[in-house]
């Protein structure tokens, strides 16, 4: 991925940074979704996004957002592609949010699937992941892998930013808050509870600090149609 971005015009822009855009990119789903919500705020958070983060120090205008972030890691050429990366002021430095956008759609697929008939390179992601996260035993078959990178690699850009905190947040736009219960059985494995609407620090995280979080966005959006950009 390259470095070098240009604002958005519209939400439609959204689309062509998809990695399957002629699937993703539907009316109702995510990938629209999430862009309607978040170009509907701009230049403020969300406000259920913002109302989740105050506690940890997160100021409601952020710096920059940048859409299918993707993060390299080790383990193969396929990156993990962050739906929504956000880079905010904090009370000790800056932020950096990972947003994941959801409707229905599951959190990927478990750990059990990902290790049966494993490759080296799916192996070796994996080890990486849980030194990331700092995961003294194997996480549960149970758990989703989408939530592992996701959290992994928003730590990787705090780090790369020099950002002070690295939040993943789930931002759901289900009426009946689909899979918040994978998300909060991974939340539980790092060692914390985060009901919804809220995000939480993980103890034994430092330099920098971690939240998890999930909130439920405003199901309006779903009904918006957002053209690609010409």
């Amino acid at each position: 991925m390259k470095r070098i971005f240009t604002p958005t015009r519209n939400g439609g822009d959204w689309k062509r940074l998809l990695a399957k855009p002629d699937l993703h990119w539907q009316q109702g789903r995510s990938a629209m979704t999430l862009a309607a919500s978040w170009e509907d705020s701009h230049p403020r958070l969300p406000s259920e996004v913002a109302s989740a983060v105050a506690a940890l120090g997160i100021r409601p205008d952020y710096l920059a957002a940048f859409p299918e972030w993707q993060v390299a890691l080790p383990g193969g050429a396929t990156a993990s592609q962050t739906d929504l990366l956000v880079i905010a002021p904090a009370e000790h430095g800056l932020a950096v949010i990972a947003i994941e956008g959801k409707v229905d759609e599951a959190l990927g697929p478990t750990l059990a699937e990902k290790r049966k008939n494993a490759s080296e390179g799916v192996i070796e992601r994996l080890a990486f992941l849980h030194r990331t996260l700092a995961l003294t035993s194997p996480a549960p078959d149970a758990l989703r892998y989408q939530l592992l990178h996701r959290t992994a690699s928003a730590l990787l850009v705090a780090q790369e930013f020099h950002a002070e905190l690295a939040v993943m947040l789930v931002h759901s736009f289900s009426p009946t808050g689909m899979w918040y219960e994978d998300f909060n059985s991974f939340a539980m494995h790092l060692g914390v509870n985060a009901p919804k609407g809220s995000a939480v620090l993980v103890p034994g995280l430092a330099k920098p600090r971690l939240a998890v979080g999930w909130v439920a966005g405003d199901l309006r959006h779903r009904q918006t149609l957002l053209a690609a950009a010409d």
